[in-house]
């Protein structure tokens, strides 16, 4: 699987978690050149607390556009600093 974004491969694995129909890359899969951490933060019952990425390729920013569950409740133990992508990111084979 490839997160592509802006003519950019923002992560690239044959190894990914699919949960609630995205694919979470894992951690050593990310282009880190196109990631950068951002403050937001969101809340989900049964995962926990995930974090956010802001996405830049090509001279563009697109905010929050990645997120990552760094401490995740025990139900949602296998995408432990794996990351999802949304917000234009296609996710292809």
């Amino acid at each position: 699987m490839k997160a592509i974004w802006n003519g950019t491969v923002i992560a690239e694995s044959d190894d990914t978690v699919v949960v609630e129909g995205n694919h979470y890359f894992p951690p050593d899969s990310l282009n880190r050149d196109a990631l950068e951490d951002s403050d937001h933060s969101s809340v989900c019952p049964w995962k926990g607390t995930a974090g956010y990425y802001n996405v830049v390729a090509g001279g563009e920013t697109n905010a929050n556009a990645g997120w990552v569950y760094r401490a995740p409740k025990d139900a949602a133990s296998e995408i432990k600093d794996h990351v999802a992508f949304w917000k234009g990111v296609t996710v292809e084979a």
